[in-house]
């Protein structure tokens, strides 16, 4: 079975950070770590050469496929930020439903500002996504 192309590494989240090219962008990156680090209680770490992860968890599937992941984090893209969360949790609706511009794929909440959210809500769904893991994997 392959490994995991995305894995903690011992890169500078810091560096990582200041070479977002778009202003704006790495300022909120800079605040969103923060943020998750007091929301999660754990210091932030490079996974792979883009995501800044919080925490970490082992899962494994039925099919067998087993690996480690961060239990949240994100991403700065060219425009945007991915935030990774659980696709599914309690209240995440209604949450989803006050939370701000926002898009939302399988597991990633893509925000262009992190003033377009309200954070009081964007740390609901961190701190659920996060819970919900740790009840699934443990």
């Amino acid at each position: 079975m392959a490994a995991n192309k995305t894995a903690v590494t011992d890169g500078s989240v810091d560096g990582h950070i200041a070479s977002v090219a778009n202003d704006a962008l790495r300022l909120d990156c800079l605040a969103l770590s923060k943020l998750m680090t007091e929301w999660t209680g754990e210091a932030p770490r490079m996974w792979g050469s883009a995501i800044v992860g919080f925490g970490s968890y082992h899962y494994k599937y039925e099919s067998g496929r087993e690996g480690n992941s961060c239990a949240t984090g994100f991403a700065a893209r060219k425009t945007e930020i991915a935030i990774y969360l659980v696709a599914e949790g309690a209240h995440q609706t209604e949450l989803f439903g006050r939370l701000g511009r926002h898009k939302m794929g399988k597991a990633c909440l893509y925000i262009r500002r992190l003033s377009d959210v309200h954070t009081g809500v964007l740390e609901k769904l961190v701190k659920g996504s996060v819970a919900e893991l740790r009840r699934r994997y443990g």
